[in-house]
C-alpha cells in the first residue's frame, strides 16, 4: 500500500479508545479515519518462474470462465491433465527472459508498484492522507480480496477501483471487476465502491500515446514504413456477442493517427496472443508483420496500446516471436515502442481519471 501519510501503526495495532469516533465510549473497538480507497488493478503475474509458480498461476487464469468459457466438463480434463502438464515450462521459460532478476519479480509487478507510488503521491499532495492508494491484482498476489481487505481495515468506506485496461472486454475488465465483487461478498461492512470504466478514447490517454510514439521516432535514423498497432486479441465470437473490444480498440488507433497526422495506410491495426484453434480477432500481428515485410515494408514500429505496463505479452511476444516472423520474412528494422508504464503522461492521464470518479467524494 503506498500513502505517504499513512499511521505508523495498522489498524489492528491500535488501542482501544485510539482513532474512535468522536462520540465513542472510551472502550469502544478501534475505528480508523474515514478515508477513500483507490485501487489500480492489473492481469497478474506469477510469484516466481518455477513449474510450481507457473502452474498455480497459469490454472487460476485459465480457469476463470471469463477468460476462458468453454464447459468446464471440457475443459477442466484437457487443462489439468495436458495444458497445465507442459505449458508451465515453457511459460515459465518466457518469463524468465524478461524476469527482473533485482527485484525478483515479473516486469509487469515492477510496473505496476511505480505507477502506483508515482499516482498515490499526487493524490496525497491534491488530498492529504484522505485517499490512499494500492494495487492488486486479477490473478497472483497481491490478490483483489486481500487488498480490498487491508483497505477497508484501513478505514476506506469508499474505493475507486481502477481496471488498467484502456479497452474494455469480458476477458479482462470485466473479470476484474468481478473478482472486486466477490471480494465485497465475503465482508460484514463494505465500502461503497466505483468501478472506472474503459478510456480508450480519454484525450490524456491519446496524447500519451501519440507522445511515445514521437518520441520513439525522434530517436530513429529512418521513419518507419508502418506503425503497427497490436492489441491482445479475443476469440471473434466474443465480438458477435457483443464485447466492444474490438469496436473500442479500432477507435483508439484511428484517434492516435489523426493526432500524429499520419496517413491511413501509415497505420495498421493487429491481434497478437491467439490461444487455441477457433478464429480470433484478424489480423494476427505475427501473421501481418510477415505479410508487410513481404509487401515491401521493411521498417517497422510497433506498439502494443492495450497493455498499461510491459509484460510477457510485449516484452517476450512482440519483441522476440513477432520480431523474428517479420526478420525472417525479409524485415530489415523493428522498432518496439514500450507501454506508457510510469511515463509522466501516463501518470497525468491516472490521476486525471481519478479525480473525475472521485467527484462528489473528496
Amino acid at each position: 500500500m503506498y500513502d505517504a501519510q499513512m499511521t505508523e501503526h495498522p489498524v489492528s495495532l491500535l488501542k482501544p479508545g485510539e482513532g474512535r469516533l468522536a462520540h465513542a465510549t472510551p472502550d469502544h473497538p478501534p475505528v480508523p479515519p474515514a478515508r477513500i480507497g483507490v485501487i489500480l488493478a492489473n492481469l497478474g503475474t506469477p510469484d516466481a518462474t518455477d513449474y510450481w509458480s507457473m502452474r498455480r498461476y497459469l490454472n487460476e487464469f485459465l480457469s476463470d470462465r471469463r477468460v476462458i468459457d468453454y464447459s468446464p466438463w471440457f475443459w477442466q480434463p484437457l487443462l489439468q491433465l495436458v495444458i497445465l502438464t507442459k505449458r508451465p515450462f515453457t511459460s515459465g521459460a518466457a518469463y524468465r527472459g524478461i524476469w527482473n532478476t533485482e527485484a525478483d519479480e515479473s516486469p509487469l509487478l515492477t510496473i505496476t508498484r511505480d505507477q502506483t507510488r508515482a499516482v498515490a503521491e499526487r493524490m496525497r499532495v491534491a488530498h492529504g492522507d484522505q485517499v490512499v492508494v494500492d494495487f492488486a491484482m486479477r490473478y497472483g498476489n497481491p490478490s483483489t480480496p486481500s487488498v480490498i481487505r487491508k483497505l477497508r481495515e484501513q478505514g476506506c468506506e469508499r474505493i475507486v477501483f481502477f481496471p488498467l485496461y484502456p479497452q474494455y472486454s469480458a476477458p479482462t475488465t470485466a473479470t476484474a471487476c468481478d473478482q472486486a465483487f466477490r471480494a465485497l461478498m465475503e465482508l460484514k461492512w463494505q465500502p461503497s465502491v466505483r468501478t472506472v470504466p474503459a478510456y480508450y478514447e480519454h484525450p490524456l490517454y491519446i496524447e500519451a500515446l501519440a507522445k511515445s510514439v514521437e518520441d520513439a521516432y525522434a530517436k530513429l535514423d529512418r521513419r518507419p514504413d508502418m506503425l503497427v498497432t497490436s492489441y491482445h486479441g479475443v476469440p471473434l465470437r466474443y465480438l458477435l456477442e457483443g464485447d466492444p473490444y474490438h469496436c473500442q480498440c479500432q477507435k483508439t488507433t484511428r484517434l492516435l493517427r489523426e493526432r500524429l497526422g499520419f496517413a491511413k495506410e501509415e497505420v495498421v491495426t493487429t491481434f497478437q496472443s491467439r490461444f487455441g484453434s477457433e478464429e480470433w480477432l484478424k489480423p494476427y500481428t505475427v501473421e501481418e508483420v510477415a505479410r508487410l515485410a513481404e509487401a515491401g515494408k521493411k521498417h517497422i514500429a510497433i506498439m502494443a496500446p492495450a497493455f498499461s505496463s510491459d509484460c510477457v505479452e510485449t516484452l517476450e511476444e512482440i519483441n522476440e516471436e513477432i520480431r523474428e516472423s517479420f526478420e525472417e520474412a525479409g524485415g530489415e528494422s523493428f522498432t518496439y515502442i514500450p507501454c506508457l508504464n510510469a511515463e509522466d503522461a501516463h501518470i497525468d492521464m491516472m490521476v486525471a481519471v481519478l479525480e473525475r470518479e472521485l467527484a462528489g467524494w473528496v
